[in-house]
């Protein structure tokens, strides 16, 4: 049976739409995933001799950064490891046991590369400490315990797709765990380092996070397989309809209807809300760059780059999936008398008006200086006068339809990546860091300031015939963008 659904699955990856972007995908991935796996390995066989080199104690030393090492794992695989997806709905109707269709959707998760990569850290350390003289049965014992702890936060992942509660409640103890930390109060390393320690000095404690590890797999099993129903957790879930007219934006014609369709969007849906969610959080992205807590941040030519970021979070964020946000309903909304003009300009306004608002919340970076708030006016206007645009230009090629109850994949989906994109994404950031430099090693940094401010007064002077170029890219690419909303799987 399992082979079946891999056949099905394959024959759904071949027979997309967006095959050839799949496939280019799966190569840079591939490649992706062979260098970390180099750089795990080198960590796995020499940290223990760095760290005896910088007389440090190798062994404790790892113990003590463990914690933070699953959390982060935890956080990484939060953004950017797909849920398990199986096309569910059709095989209910065939004679499937819904055990078959659980454990092979929830057993695709155990061989993702986010659970795999770090045996290539955890094994060669591993040997490593065995031939450095430490107990064969400590080492192996420590090392089942910290692999049963990755593959617990697989499961974890998992249920916080489907759990509210879960989700907020280990993004509160991340949350706290983090900022006590980076404030001083209390570090949680050196009360876990312990609880590693005993996994090596203890063998029979590394049975708890391997118990731990199959109670949340039975669990996990359970929760799915009582839900595969089509009229429990298949269902598409009804609210009780709410009238929101915004009628002071009629004036505005029809651009103001396209406004008013998306404000509904943002405030009803899960996917929105937690875009929302995530441009406020590129707000505080800045203190990493003007505080001093990253060395490597505090060239001049960064604080462009935190600029662009800080007030144009909701323009990376929402406007590099226009037009996917409607793709439930894209074909209908392309059958009406309406212009690809009017569309844009609602969702050019949606996001100058957030780069506005994003601004002034930024205010307080004052507190550093008025040469960082000036980086960010600065990025603020580059974003509204020139990313506004090749946002919306590279949209046209991003075909990726949008699920509005799911909030996983934030960052993109495999069908929004393809070359075009990837070349139009250059100018967003590189070109305004490149301008920047020229002018703060030539003259100094009022000059940079200068010219970038001046390419985005350029690009807001010269909106109307880039909207021209882009209305006519969006026709061209109308119909297989049409094609690829109604692909499902």
């Amino acid at each position: 049976m399992f082979k079946k659904f891999f056949i099905l699955e394959w024959k759904s990856f071949i027979r997309s739409a967006s095959f050839k972007s799949n496939l280019v995908l799966k190569i840079f991935m591939a490649l992706g995933a062979l260098y970390f796996i180099a750089m795990f390995l080198l960590l796995g066989f020499g940290a223990y001799y760095i760290l005896e080199k910088l007389e440090f104690d190798p062994f404790a030393t790892v113990n003590q950064v463990l914690l933070y090492y699953v959390l982060a794992d935890l956080m990484i695989r939060f953004f950017f490891q797909k849920a398990p997806v199986l096309n569910i709905r059709p095989l209910l109707t065939f004679n499937i046991s819904k055990n078959n269709i659980v454990g092979y959707t929830l057993g695709k998760t155990v061989l993702s590369y986010f659970n795999w990569v770090h045996l290539f850290f955890l094994l060669p350390f591993t040997m490593v400490l065995i031939k450095e003289g430490f107990s064969v049965t400590g080492a192996l014992s420590w090392f089942v315990a910290c692999f049963a702890l990755i593959f617990l936060n697989n499961f974890l992942n998992i249920l916080s797709n489907n759990r509210d509660l879960l989700l907020f409640a280990l993004g509160a103890v991340l949350a706290s765990i983090a900022g006590l930390h980076y404030f001083s109060i209390f570090d949680a390393a050196l009360y876990a380092s312990p609880v590693f320690e005993g996994f090596y000095n203890t063998p029979t404690l590394a049975l708890i996070p391997v118990l731990a590890l199959m109670l949340v797999v039975i669990y996990t099993f359970q929760f799915y397989k009582k839900r595969l129903y089509l009229d429990s957790g298949l269902s598409i879930k009804q609210k009780d309809a709410q009238t929101e007219n915004y009628t002071w934006l009629d004036k505005f014609g029809l651009v103001g209807t396209f406004l008013k369709n998306d404000i509904k969007l943002l405030k009803r849906n899960k996917r929105s809300r937690t875009t929302i969610f995530m441009s406020v959080l590129f707000i505080f992205y800045g203190l990493l760059f003007f505080t001093g807590s990253i060395e490597a941040y505090e060239g001049p030519v960064w604080r462009i780059f935190a600029g662009l970021f800080v007030t144009g979070g909701f323009l990376f964020t929402f406007g590099q999936f226009v037009p996917s946000w409607d793709s439930a309903y894209y074909p209908l909304m392309m059958s009406q008398n309406i212009t690809y003009r009017d569309y844009l300009d609602s969702k050019w306004w949606l996001m100058v008006i957030a780069t506005l608002v994003t601004t002034l919340l930024s205010s307080f970076y004052l507190y550093f200086g008025w040469e960082v708030y000036l980086a960010l006016l600065v990025g603020a206007i580059y974003n509204i006068g020139v990313n506004a645009h090749i946002v919306l230009w590279a949209g046209a090629y991003v075909k990726t339809p949008i699920d509005l109850t799911q909030n996983k994949n934030v960052f993109g989906d495999k069908q929004s990546f393809n070359i075009k994109s990837v070349l139009l994404a250059l100018p967003k950031l590189l070109l305004p860091m490149i301008l920047y430099a020229i002018g703060h090693y030539t003259y100094g940094p009022t000059l940079g300031y200068l010219i970038v401010a001046g390419f985005g007064v350029l690009g807001f002077a010269f909106k109307n015939k880039v909207f021209a170029i882009i209305e006519t890219i969006y026709k061209t690419e109308k119909y297989k963008t049409i094609a690829a909303y109604s692909q499902r799987n």
